[in-house]
């Protein structure tokens, strides 16, 4: 069996030309957005020295997508997914320009942050919900998990690769070039949009307002009715309020507690995206043995775990390892949830479905951003993370002690 034989049975989503194209691109892309995320996290905290102000950031950034992803997904279930995602990540491509420019010209502010995030905000409503569900158009239902692992390893590679640059970067040139790089990342991925070529589907115009709330409350419906759905979706909601709130607690811990620099705090979330790569890759290389539950409580207990023992310490060596083990925890839950809900849901449903995974997923991110945000600045970040941990590993129990057998069925 030689490299490319070996590479198509341990990856079969590869095969797939489409996917294909759509990954290689994601993994150009999502390097500038990490490299924007590091620069733009570490300039808020330069501009206001606050972290209530950094977690605001992020909360506007995804308020739009608590506010109306619900809607997102009946739009995404009546449209070309494809055409709908070349929009968003061209407009992503535009505002990264225009946050590079008024940093480069040294006008920004923290106002023009938080309006250029909110703008990126309604593009994730649909972004979000459509790249999610889009990925099954790639690959079918048998190859998904590879795949969601796999695009979840190019997400991981990028939180390693990304952040080492854009530290790097920051001491070196600045916080604009970080920006004018994401802005142009995208190109990328445009391109292999471009190359796709897949079965659209034919809007569905006929009463289309009172159909738009008939969709809506069919979707809702489904999902009650669905209780490995709904299950799921419940604990990725409460994970992801009160536990996977890194990007507002890192440089917070890593200013405060570590007493550390722009640099050392790339190089953290580095260890973050190494951890979590190692876990994508892990879970892609053991997805034809299918879905099985012990990844998806096994991470949830470890990210609870792993975020208490980092609030109890202070040491920067410890911190990337245990932020290592965070990240191969967070990836191995996401990763699994996200197959876990796509594999149980109809096709008719999955764009409402996927919108609400986003919902819980990302749409929350406002919510968790205040609350890691607000605790930190009264009790500081140490005990924030260890609060953090505590719930996630408690509400992680609970599903597994009271809820597992009936809704899940089979042995962990």
């Amino acid at each position: 069996m030689n490299i490319t034989e070996k590479l198509e049975y341990s990856f079969p989503s590869l095969k797939h030309r489409n996917f294909r194209l759509f990954w290689f691109g994601q993994m150009i892309s999502l390097i500038g957005t990490w490299m924007q995320n590091i620069g733009q996290g570490w300039l808020v905290l330069k501009l206001t020295n606050s972290s209530f102000l950094l977690g605001l950031v992020s909360a506007v950034q995804f308020l739009p997508v608590m506010l109306f992803s619900l809607f997102a997904g009946v739009v995404i279930d009546r449209f070309p997914k494809r055409k709908l995602i070349l929009f968003t990540q061209t407009s992503f491509a535009i505002s990264a320009f225009i946050l590079a420019t008024l940093t480069a010209l040294k006008i920004i502010n923290y106002w023009e942050i938080l309006a250029l995030a909110l703008f990126n905000g309604f593009l994730n409503t649909i972004d979000m919900p459509a790249r999610q569900s889009f990925i099954i158009d790639l690959v079918g239902k048998k190859d998904l998990m590879n795949a969601i692992a796999l695009n979840s390893a190019v997400f991981n590679a990028a939180r390693i690769i990304g952040p080492g640059i854009a530290g790097i970067l920051i001491g070196k040139l600045g916080y604009a070039v970080c920006f004018y790089l994401n802005s142009a990342s995208f190109i990328a991925v445009i391109i292999g949009l471009i190359l796709i070529t897949v079965e659209g589907i034919t809007p569905k115009i006929n009463d289309v307002k009172a159909k738009i709330f008939d969709d809506l409350r069919d979707g809702l419906i489904y999902i009650k009715n669905t209780p490995v759905i709904l299950t799921t979706i419940l604990m990725i909601a409460i994970l992801s309020t009160f536990s996977m709130n890194f990007n507002v607690l890192v440089p917070v811990f890593t200013k405060d507690v570590l007493h550390r620099e722009a640099t050392d705090y790339g190089l953290l979330m580095s260890a973050m995206g190494t951890g979590a790569l190692i876990g994508a890759l892990t879970l892609a290389s053991v997805s034809r043995r299918g879905v099985k539950p012990v990844y998806l409580f096994g991470g949830g207990i470890g990210l609870g775990i792993f975020q208490i023992f980092i609030g109890m310490q202070s040491s920067y060596l410890l911190t990337a390892s245990l932020l290592a083990l965070s990240g191969w925890s967070m990836i191995t839950f996401s990763s699994s949830a996200n197959t876990t809900i796509q594999i149980n849901s109809a096709d008719e449903f999955r764009g409402r479905v996927m919108s609400v995974y986003s919902l819980v997923f990302g749409g929350v991110t406002p919510i968790g951003s205040l609350y890691a945000g607000t605790l930190s600045q009264k009790i500081g970040s140490h005990i924030t993370f260890i609060v953090s941990g505590i719930i996630a590993l408690l509400y992680t129990l609970y599903v597994l002690v009271f809820q597992y057998k009936k809704v899940y069925g089979t042995k962990v």
